[in-house]
């Protein structure tokens, strides 16, 4: 494969360019090669966080399997080469674009409450939230998807066995992989959350209790045998057999409340995506219980009516009419999403273009509306009845986004006894109390509450965009709150901005999630720029560079692909 420089050529701001340098620097292997010149190619392309997950799924597609099989043998590898992200003990979404039939279907393996959950089992006696139990104890975990959702996918819309879509994983965790930089970092980062537990201790620090240094080989023997049982007996022996009764086992003496009935009544759920268009283009991405798709949309509606080609891509204007659409959206996520099956979610209303019309007016384009300033709003009258991202397109015309999440680096940080496999956290995305922010600073309220079999709300936003009806852009990110306005900028880039895909990725970001009231801003824009976004009324706070989209883009027959530098040992790659 011969990467080059795509095919649009337009300019990242100096400052920008120094932020790249710094993240790209001591990594001037291939991956970072790759995200620096993106990859192209004609059969096939993908983009993960993590090299040799992406290397698993290329593999796939020259074997000729199609980008499902490529994406259910990427989503198991990185279980094994990013266990601060990838699982399979978490949960997440998946959007398939199936070229046989030109549909698209919303893969939801996100994780449930446990049977015996209740709303208010993160308070104290005195009705004050408890952090620590809701995102760094047994409490905290969730009833696993991931191994339901990935083999549903592969069975439904792939062409491989399980367990041939398994078996670059259990090589690579029977084997070992060669610890990277990025890796041993992240593992001293969260020692202090990884050493509670004797079972997570044991498997990523040595037995002294020094850490693995880089080019070092970490072996995962435990979970090697559990991606075994499951090639061997499907999802079954997750759910329902040996991997679920230690599972179980475990949090009987972890003191969570995750069982083997819990454990035996997992479903995925197959729904329609939600679907929206921006200038004469078709989004269509995650629904309900992920926020992602319908506040993209809504954000894209609002700014639809606003000519930001023309004001420029990291011009104050622009910037400043993005974060007032940004409040608006979010906003309204404190008060009307949740689990749909237990909760009324005005999805119709809430991507209506005329309600996005009526927000748009609310906008004074001059000053920053302050967030107390802002409430959640009534869209029903327009009724008209540490997480990680991979993207895959296919010689075939298939495509798939993907996101999915332990919740936080590593989850709970516990390793379910004898199994390998690292639990979420994803109970603290419940609303633990109405008006309490969660560890991302979003507020939720009765949409958003405990209860037991309910899937907590995400921001996650796995996203496909149509061009002539045929699949253009395949995006997402990691990123908690962040990860709706992280995809966002990637779509206006691209289709406002005509940005290559290198300089979408690349570009400097913000963002602005209504509470709290201040603009994240990225490392890269002109000083001026911040200025005359403060002398509006905004609260400007530099950020750490943020997010990781993994985007692929097919123009001409040719896939374009890019993997986010702003994370070490990403990689597009294509045959």
């Amino acid at each position: 494969m011969r990467r080059r420089i795509s095919f649009w050529i337009f300019p990242v701001s100096v400052v920008f360019l120094i932020f790249l340098a710094a993240c790209m620097h001591g990594q001037r292997d291939s991956a970072s090669w790759a995200v620096l010149s993106p990859a192209t190619a004609v059969n096939g392309m993908v983009a993960t966080q993590e090299s040799l997950a992406t290397q698993v799924g290329v593999q796939i597609l020259k074997q000729g399997g199609n980008a499902v099989d490529a994406a259910v043998a990427v989503g198991f590898a990185l279980a094994v080469t990013l266990p601060q992200a990838g699982n399979l003990g978490g949960g997440g979404f998946m959007m398939v674009h199936d070229a046989k039939s030109g549909k698209q279907v919303a893969i939801d393996y996100r994780e449930t409450a446990p049977a015996s959950a209740v709303k208010d089992m993160y308070l104290d006696a005195n009705g004050n939230v408890v952090e620590e139990r809701s995102r760094f104890s047994a409490l905290s975990a969730g009833v696993p998807g991931t191994v339901a959702g990935l083999s549903l996918a592969l069975e439904r819309y792939g062409t491989l066995t399980l367990k041939k879509a398994l078996a670059p994983a259990i090589r690579l965790a029977e084997e070992g992989i060669v610890v990277t930089e990025a890796l041993t970092t992240s593992l001293e980062k969260h020692r202090e959350t990884l050493i509670r537990w004797p079972e997570t201790a044991k498997i990523f620090f040595k037995a002294d209790g020094s850490s693995y240094a880089p080019n070092e080989v970490l072996r995962q023997k435990d979970l090697a045998k559990s991606l075994r049982k499951i090639a061997e007996e499907g999802p079954a022996a997750f759910y329902n057999g040996s991997i679920g009764e230690k599972l179980a086992a475990d949090m009987r003496q972890q003191g969570g409340w995750i069982t083997r009935e819990d454990l035996r009544n997992y479903r995925v759920k197959i729904r329609e995506p939600v679907r929206g268009t921006y200038r004469g283009h078709e989004i269509v991405s995650m629904p309900p219980p992920s926020s992602g798709g319908i506040h993209l949309i809504q954000i894209l509606n609002i700014l639809e009516s606003e000519n930001i080609q023309v004001l420029g891509a990291a011009s104050p204007d622009t910037l400043h009419l993005m974060a007032e659409s940004m409040k608006l959206a979010y906003a309204d996520r404190s008060l009307h999403l949740g689990d749909p099956e237990f909760w009324k979610v005005p999805m119709r209303g809430l991507i209506s273009k005329t309600y996005a019309r009526k927000l748009g007016q609310l906008i004074d384009k001059k000053r920053a509306t302050p967030a107390e300033a802002i409430k959640p709003h009534n869209p029903v009258p327009y009724e008209s009845r540490e997480t990680t991202h991979f993207s895959v397109m296919d010689r075939y015309g298939n495509a798939v986004s993907n996101t999915y999440t332990l919740n936080f680096s590593y989850g709970s940080g516990i390793v379910a006894a004898g199994t390998g496999i690292l639990l979420n956290n994803e109970m603290d995305d419940f609303s633990a109390k109405p008006g309490v922010p969660n560890a991302y600073g979003l507020i939720g309220g009765q949409a958003n509450a405990i209860e037991p079999g309910k899937r907590p709300l995400s921001s996650m936003s796995p996203t496909i965009v149509f061009r002539n009806k045929k699949p253009f852009l395949v995006t997402g990110s990691p990123g908690g709150s962040r990860i709706i306005t992280t995809t966002l900028q990637i779509i206006l880039n691209v289709i406002d901005h005509e940005m290559s895909l290198a300089d979408a990725t690349h570009a400097a970001r913000i963002h602005h999630q209504w509470l709290p009231d201040r603009l994240e801003v990225e490392p890269g824009f002109a000083p001026e720029t911040l200025k005359k976004l403060k002398n509006r009324g905004h609260r400007v706070e530099l950020t750490e560079p943020f997010g990781s989209t993994q985007s692929i883009l097919k123009i001409e027959g040719r896939f374009y692909g890019a993997s986010d530098p702003r994370r070490k040992g990403a990689l597009a790659l294509g045959h």
